[in-house]
């Protein structure tokens, strides 16, 4: 029985790695949008984490995962004379990656830290079952990787500590290779190994060229690791130069987070928030049964002793000290608690949970910024079509305003050509409506000319409705014409219960939900 619900959970995944949803701009401008204008020639955009004076972000733990694949695909094009890769290949194949990523490695990781061999395939389906598996470790996030790499340091110190015959070089090396990737791809990743690492203590005190092996191996990582973001952020640095002056991102983005004032940019959280917010949202009825078995008995819980809930909770309580908290960062948590929690057979449980993950598997994985990635691949198509519609025999220089929608990458128009307009993404995020009609008016021509302006919106922005041409006569100057719609696409940032009600809302932002590319012309009558 359990081997046909895991079979079924994997389709289930695959199904939600393969679907468009975008969760955080993060996944997409931390990592494909860094190596797809430099490998293939696509537009790219680095987010200031790459550009400023002192980055913050890494790219040692993202070239095997981007870099590589994008690379094999630019030399088989290139070889079959097909030209550039289509971005709707790169885009699939990474999720793909993503997908084969966590199906091998996280699976394999807890199969192997869940010691009873009669609890093991319960808590590989549990953790299989859950939408944070479908969705987040499926999608090319940072917190994603550090997941895997959070699992495997765990797996590899109960390795090193089972073997007491002899010392594993290869383990330490592995090991260190592991701790060092993890540091350069997110400062957060100690956090999870601070307490489970002083298992190691004793082990080390027994054979101290266990130790001195770790860290010489570690020091060897780091290096490699210094030198790969020097070479990339300073290419015109010499060797001297380099070695006075490295780029050290973990330390840089280590000072940039012990600024509050930093913090504040992207959103400051209460401190509880981590505990009484993204958990719960995260664990859904398992955080109900976590919380209710820690109360429920005078003692601690046989399963909170346990050294993968402490790696979870502990870094849980540090990563509380900073007030930035989002739910993704405590992904890694999500298969470590899943893991120690023993649920007892119970039909109202079961219940909650398939209803909890079904819902947040669609709204997280298909609906939420749904839109985004389908309508920057077309993006082409649709200026093209738009402009032969016209009797335009070329393509002028295009002008693509983006409002109330996440950053779109860029790297998903894909490379352009001589026959291909070139395409200028503009993010105007969330300012007022009255801001955008100025900066269209500014950026249409007058009457008699052709508009190379276009417009996404969510379908559900009533704001928009007055400048929908409908074919009846409109007073405004500019006019909107819908060229193309997504329906599979949520914009939950444009609730607001305070000013229009919760059922109003509701209809508004469900009812009417989809993303719309428009072309923007002159109402010339």
């Amino acid at each position: 029985m359990w081997r046909r619900t895991y079979l079924l959970l994997l389709v289930i995944r695959v199904y939600f790695a393969l679907s468009p949803s975008y969760l955080h701009p993060d996944e997409n401008f931390q990592g494909p949008e860094v190596y797809a204008g430099r490998v293939l020639g696509y537009p790219s955009k680095l987010p200031w984490e790459f550009t400023a004076e002192h980055p913050i972000r890494s790219v040692f733990p993202i070239w095997l995962i981007y870099e590589v694949p994008m690379s094999l695909m630019k030399w088989f094009y290139t070889e079959t004379g097909g030209g550039s890769p289509p971005p709707q290949l790169v885009y699939y194949t990474l999720r793909g990656g993503m997908f084969l990523l966590s199906f091998v490695l996280e699976d394999w990781a807890v199969y192997e830290l869940v010691p009873s061999p009669r609890d093991r395939r319960a808590t590989v389906v549990l953790v299989a079952s859950s939408y944070v598996t479908w969705t987040y470790q499926t999608h090319t996030f940072s917190n994603s990787l550090e997941t895997l790499l959070v699992a495997w340091s765990l797996v590899l110190i109960r390795r090193i500590l089972e073997n007491k015959q002899r010392s594993s070089y290869f383990s330490y090396a592995v090991f260190s290779f592991i701790i060092v990737v993890g540091i350069f791809n997110r400062i957060t990743f100690p956090a999870f190994l601070l307490i489970p690492g002083l298992q190691l203590l004793p082990y080390f005190r027994r054979k101290p060229s266990s130790l001195l092996a770790i860290v010489g191996f570690g020091i060897f990582f780091t290096l490699i690791a210094i030198t790969d973001d020097t070479i990339f952020y300073r290419p015109s640095f010499s060797f001297l130069a380099g070695v006075r002056h490295p780029v050290i991102t973990p330390l840089n983005n280590l000072l940039y987070n012990s600024d509050t004032s930093n913090l504040a940019n992207h959103g400051l959280h209460p401190r509880h928030q981590h505990f009484t917010v993204n958990l719960i949202q995260l664990l859904g009825p398992a955080y109900i049964v976590m919380i209710l078995s820690i109360f429920r008995k005078p003692s601690i819980p046989k399963w909170l002793r346990n050294v993968r809930a402490t790696s979870a909770l502990s870094a849980t309580l540090l990563l509380s000290i900073f007030p930035h908290q989002e739910p993704r960062f405590l992904i890694p948590c999500v298969p470590l608690i899943l893991s120690c929690i023993r649920i007892r057979r119970s039909r109202i449980f079961l219940a909650a949970w398939i209803i909890f993950n079904v819902a947040m598997g669609f709204l997280m994985g298909v609906y939420h910024q749904g839109g985004i990635v389908p309508a920057q691949l077309a993006m082409r198509d649709i200026i093209s079509t738009n402009t032969a519609a016209q009797g335009v025999k070329s393509n002028p220089d295009t002008s693509v305003f983006w409002w109330k929608t996440y950053s779109p990458p860029h790297w998903l128009l894909g490379a352009g050509n001589s026959s291909t307009p070139a395409i200028a993404t503009l993010d105007l995020m969330g300012i007022s409506g009255l801001e955008l009609i100025r900066r269209l008016d500014q950026a249409v021509p007058p009457c008699g000319t052709i508009s190379p302006v276009y417009l996404v919106a969510p379908t559900s922005a009533n704001f928009l409705d007055e400048y929908t041409a409908t074919g009846t006569p409109r007073t405004p100057d500019l006019q909107l014409y819908r060229l193309w719609s997504y329906r599979k696409h949520l914009n939950l940032d444009d609730l607001d219960f305070g000013d229009d009600g919760v059922v109003p809302t509701l209809k508004r932002v469900v009812g009417r939900r989809g993303l719309g590319v428009y072309s923007v012309r002159r109402s010339c009558k």
